[in-house]
């Protein structure tokens, strides 16, 4: 178990390094920052006593070392764009980006998985295809549409929950929070529905075409003819053998939730990182861009580090292949 965790760690630390040279090294084309920091009128000698207090002429091979070294010292430069430093710029946005994937990922499975059990064990009943069609539109339509109908609907026509904005915030040291305030819930519905509503259809999906399967094999018979209860046999035997393969896509989902935050952070103007870093493209701003990326990286990595171990604790076979390895 110790020498699986370690291996992992080294696999992780190898794909933060190459996340951040990647990202490091695209970033460089995508403008020149010294053009969105000053005016028309700034001079050529400002210009390059600027781009040189900066670092920009240096080659890239010591910007990208320099990058390195201080990021794993907590320092990640200062934006071009609001010459404050990125550490503080993440740390005032992680909040609410966290918040929100927290709600739509709890909305993704606290929906998604009874779902996908209902229409698994009842495929044929007319409620389980009118849950099917509502996957389909949920896989369907991209999540921009989805969150303009919501704020048509519950914003515009019905008038009850705010079309942006993250509402009335209490600040907890460093954190800030939605969650102790009325404004702060009505606010995070929408946003939370359009951004978990992708991955509540697809672990819907997901765990329908699991209990369709194991409903059919051999051991669940052989529980059946114990004379065990449906309740048993559907909660204790078939959807405890589904988990494996649902653990993992929720792993995934949770860090896609994260990452791919920026569009719903957009239409509803949410004040979180995803934001940030759709303001920082527009003035290449590249030390938040560069930091933004990595971040993401390591909620990856913790993530699927998570789900790995979880495996040891849902399936016992790969519990007996690491004593059997050890002996």
């Amino acid at each position: 178990m110790i020498a699986f965790v370690i291996r992992r760690l080294l696999q992780s630390i190898v794909v933060m390094l190459t996340v951040a040279f990647v990202a490091f090294f695209l970033f460089n084309f995508v403008g020149d920052p010294i053009n969105n920091m000053v005016g028309q009128d700034t001079s050529m000698a400002d210009r390059e006593r600027l781009r040189q207090d900066l670092g920009l002429n240096d080659p890239f091979p010591v910007r990208f070392a320099t990058f390195v070294g201080n990021a794993l010292q907590g320092k990640f430069g200062v934006s071009y764009r609001m010459a404050e430093p990125v550490g503080r710029l993440i740390a005032s946005r992680l909040p609410a980006t966290l918040e929100l994937s927290l709600m739509a990922a709890s909305f993704a499975l606290l929906v998604g998985i009874p779902m996908g059990v209902y229409t698994g064990l009842y495929p044929k009943r007319l409620s389980s295809r009118f849950f099917l069609t509502i996957s389909l539109i949920g896989i369907s339509l991209p999540t921009f549409l989805i969150g303009i109908l919501l704020i048509l609907v519950f914003a515009v026509l019905l008038g009850v929950l705010p079309s942006f904005g993250r509402g009335d915030v209490v600040k907890l040291g460093w954190w800030s929070t939605g969650f102790l305030t009325a404004s702060g819930w009505k606010a995070v519905v929408l946003p939370a529905i359009t951004l978990g509503l992708f991955q509540m259809t697809l672990i819907m999906r997901l765990v329908r075409s699991e209990m369709l399967e194991v409903m059919r094999t051999d051991y669940i018979k052989f529980a059946r003819a114990r004379g065990l209860t449906d309740r048993a046999v559907h909660f204790g035997h078939a959807l405890k053998n589904t988990l494996v393969p649902v653990i993992t896509i929720t792993g995934l989902q949770l860090g896609a939730i994260i990452a791919f935050a920026i569009v719903t952070e957009t239409v509803f103007q949410w004040p979180g990182m995803g934001l940030l870093f759709l303001q920082s493209v527009q003035f290449a701003d590249i030390p938040v861009m560069a930091t933004y990326l990595i971040l993401i990286a390591f909620f990856f990595v913790v993530i699927n580090l998570i789900v790995d171990l979880l495996y040891y604790v849902v399936d016992p076979r790969l519990r007996i292949d690491v004593q059997i390895r050890a002996n």
